[in-house]
């Protein structure tokens, strides 16, 4: 006499009776899904590709589009909507007040789905990188401008085997889904360029996405830094230098001295102490365009005709570099490191140049751009 046992090394029919009885339970009870199926990264030309950023011989979930930082950016999808249906447990939004701070746990969901009927509609297993929209969750009654209501989509981040998907005959059913809201980014372009289904022709992406909004907070904060503080550094355009010499005394100038030219600009019948060789203040960005408040003339060259004691900004030094005639030579005062904290192309600095470098240099008759990325600059040749 045989032993009794439900288990079974093959999938027999007790198997087949209990899967076609869990799932008359997603069909009774279940909510329909929608899935826009993912077909893997999109495949660059043969002369874009590189080594980082391979070209594939067909479009594949299992590609990876860049190597180096392993993400799939440029995202394929099916243009075909797949509807089944799936299981999960509706929670109110509440704030976690187990850790530092206030987080919202609103945006992950756990859904449970049947194993075979999802890969017979999908023609695979539902796997990371999948869209699912939930026509049940749309909201009818938003505060916008749209006369359309907005849908809710989640990408597919993990997938296991449900616990409870387990039945009597060891095989499992059900796989539990871990998903996550999509945002307005790279991956979900093809997604979010779906039309909306308004009369005025709007996208998926002009209804749901918060980018100019996030946009308008960004600019408002960044004007009101820029008002709060201007430049970088520390303003000593306020403190005075005096001049001393040798001794440490101040140096005077006066009407008595045989050498003073009246009719020089940097000096005048009411001056009393001498120019400032350099500001008085040391420190990090201290850089200000003149000492005392003095007049200097700028240019890419320096003047012919100087006295003693004249300021000169050579505009061609980067950051630019105020002079002082001593008589024989010019003498670095100091550099004007100070700019901009934003960062906009009239940064006169050298890492804005460097991050914002938009020219290109002509090598072997071809216009090639300064700006590259070391992939493209540095390929890897094969080691024979």
């Amino acid at each position: 006499m045989p032993r009794l046992s439900l288990y079974r090394p093959n999938k027999t029919q007790d198997y087949e009776f209990l899967d076609k009885v869990i799932y008359e339970q997603f069909s009774i009870g279940g909510t329909d899904i929608n899935v826009h199926k993912y077909l893997g990264p999109r495949n660059p030309s043969e002369a874009t590709s590189t080594a980082a950023e391979p070209r594939y011989d067909e479009v594949s979930p299992t590609n990876i589009q860049d190597m180096l930082f392993l993400e799939n950016r440029d995202r394929k999808y099916d243009p075909d909507v797949y509807t089944m249906r799936a299981i999960y447990n509706v929670s109110d939004t509440d704030f976690n007040l187990s850790q530092f701070g206030l987080f919202l746990s609103n945006d992950t969901l756990f859904m449970t789905i049947h194993i075979n009927s999802s890969v017979k509609t999908l023609g695979r297993k539902i796997l990371s990188g999948d869209v699912i929209e939930f026509p049940h969750l749309i909201d009818e009654y938003a505060l916008n401008d749209f006369s359309v209501a907005l849908k809710r989509f989640y990408v597919v981040e993990d997938v296991t085997r449900a616990a409870e998907g387990f039945s009597q005959t060891w095989f499992p059913h059900l796989y539990r889904v871990k998903l996550k809201q999509i945002y307005d980014a790279q991956e979900y372009k093809e997604i979010l360029d779906l039309p909306a289904g308004d009369e005025e022709g709007n996208t998926l992406r002009d209804v749901l996405s918060t980018f100019e909004k996030e946009m308008q907070i960004n600019n408002a904060v960044v004007a009101q830094a820029d008002e709060d503080s201007p430049q970088s550094g520390y303003d000593i355009s306020n403190f005075y230098t005096l001049q001393v010499d040798n001794n440490g005394d101040p140096e005077i100038v006066n009407s008595s001295q045989d050498d003073i030219d009246a009719s020089a600009g940097s000096m005048t019948a009411d001056r009393q102490s001498a120019t400032p060789d350099r500001a008085g203040y040391k420190g990090y960005l201290l850089g200000i365009g003149s000492v005392n408040g003095e007049a200097f003339g700028s240019g890419i060259s320096f003047p012919i005709e100087n006295v003693p004691g004249d300021y000169f900004l050579r505009t061609d030094f980067l950051p630019n570099r105020l002079f002082k005639w001593d008589g024989a030579k010019w003498s670095k005062v100091h550099d004007g490191v100070r700019t901009e904290m934003s960062n906009t192309d009239s940064k006169r600095t050298q890492i804005a140049s460097f991050i914002n470098n938009t020219t290109e240099s002509t090598i072997g008759d071809e216009a090639v751009p300064e700006r590259q990325a070391i992939s493209k600059a540095l390929k890897p040749r094969a080691d024979n």
